[in-house]
């Protein structure tokens, strides 16, 4: 990817971590200001929060101990409220396009919820969310690697765990048919997939190779199949092909500050502070990938440390997600 071709979008972004795209242009994104900023076609943007979080938090305490409300991963509902899965509160929170909050689910099972990461709705309208891990601080599970992480699901019948044992659970994401249910395990460096059939989900298996070159954090679909797949920390997009090969798309790496981080991450003795030095100047610490535009060729980058959103020209065009076709894109109704 040349760098030449990198355009951005948004300003004074805090936290932009994960990024929904409209039809009509429209972005939403997550904002450690506690809620969404919206972008508007014409690049007005408009911060949307029941909140404002104090300033001036270390970055320990912003990224470390995930101090306040900290919306992660995004979805719509069907009727176009917004689905947050808050890193902050670890809670699944719904907020209307007007600002309007409602905590949802801080449990299940009896139990605190854990870091909860990202949230995918179906074509059925069922919410499926991914947690991380029930380690506290969630760093401290990057050095121990321990499998605490799982998969949720709300339907009709409440909120019920549906798979688990993940490795620094993130992102979700079904095919275009919703046979399979992939999911990223950061730790763990790999993309596993599960075959998906009415809300149950069984024959686990990894996709593509069994380790990365870094951690994926953020996926999404192409039009023919092949998984782009952003690696945190490291900066890298690339993406898996169906015959499981893996295309390097863009570089943005510090392979020196890498190199430290890379030593510490194999010996389970990272620090806040090696984790702060390895991320790129473009997108640092690249989180998420989202297609959009009419033609859904264009691609947008979230970061975790960014303040604004890089976006490029495809040559493909993205899968659709479900808000593209059905709700989503509707006036809230809180």
């Amino acid at each position: 990817m040349e760098r030449d071709r990198i355009g951005f979008i948004g300003h004074g972004l805090q936290r932009p971590e994960c990024i929904l795209a409209e039809p009509d242009g429209t972005l939403w994104v997550a904002d450690a200001r506690g809620g969404v900023v919206r972008i508007d076609p014409d690049g007005r943007q408009t911060l949307i929060t029941p909140k404002l979080q104090a300033q001036g938090a270390s970055f320990e305490e912003r990224y470390v101990e995930a101090k306040g409300s900290l919306p992660n991963g995004l979805c719509f509902d069907q009727e176009g409220n917004l689905i947050i899965a808050n890193w902050g509160t670890n809670a699944i929170e719904r907020m209307s396009r007007e600002g309007h909050l409602e905590t949802l689910y801080t449990e299940i099972d009896g139990k605190p919820l854990g870091k909860v990461n990202f949230p995918l709705r179906d074509s059925k309208g069922r919410i499926w969310f991914s947690v991380t891990t029930r380690t506290e601080p969630w760093t401290e599970q990057v050095n121990t690697k321990v499998s605490d992480g799982y998969i949720g699901l709300i339907d009709e019948k409440g909120i019920r765990i549906v798979a688990e044992g993940f490795c620094g659970t993130n992102e979700l994401r079904f095919d275009a048919r919703e046979e399979w249910l992939y999911v990223v395990e950061s730790t763990a460096r790999r993309i596993t997939r599960l075959r998906h059939k009415d809300g149950e989900l069984f024959e686990r298996e990894v996709y593509g190779p069994r380790e990365l070159e870094g951690h994926p954090d953020g996926f999404a679909f192409d039009a023919y199949g092949n998984l782009w797949v952003t690696l945190v920390f490291l900066d890298k997009l690339i993406a898996i092909t169906p015959e499981g090969e893996v295309l390097e798309l863009l570089d943005d790496s510090n392979p020196e500050a890498n190199a430290v981080y890379e030593q510490h991450f194999r010996a389970g003795t990272l620090t806040p502070q090696i984790m702060a030095a390895n991320h790129g100047m473009l997108c640092p610490w690249m989180a998420s990938l989202t297609f959009g535009g009419p033609d859904l060729r264009t691609v947008y980058l979230g970061s975790l440390r960014g303040d604004r959103i890089p976006f490029f020209r495809s040559p493909v065009p993205g899968q659709p997600m479900i808000h593209w076709h059905q709700g989503g894109a509707r006036a809230s109704t809180l």
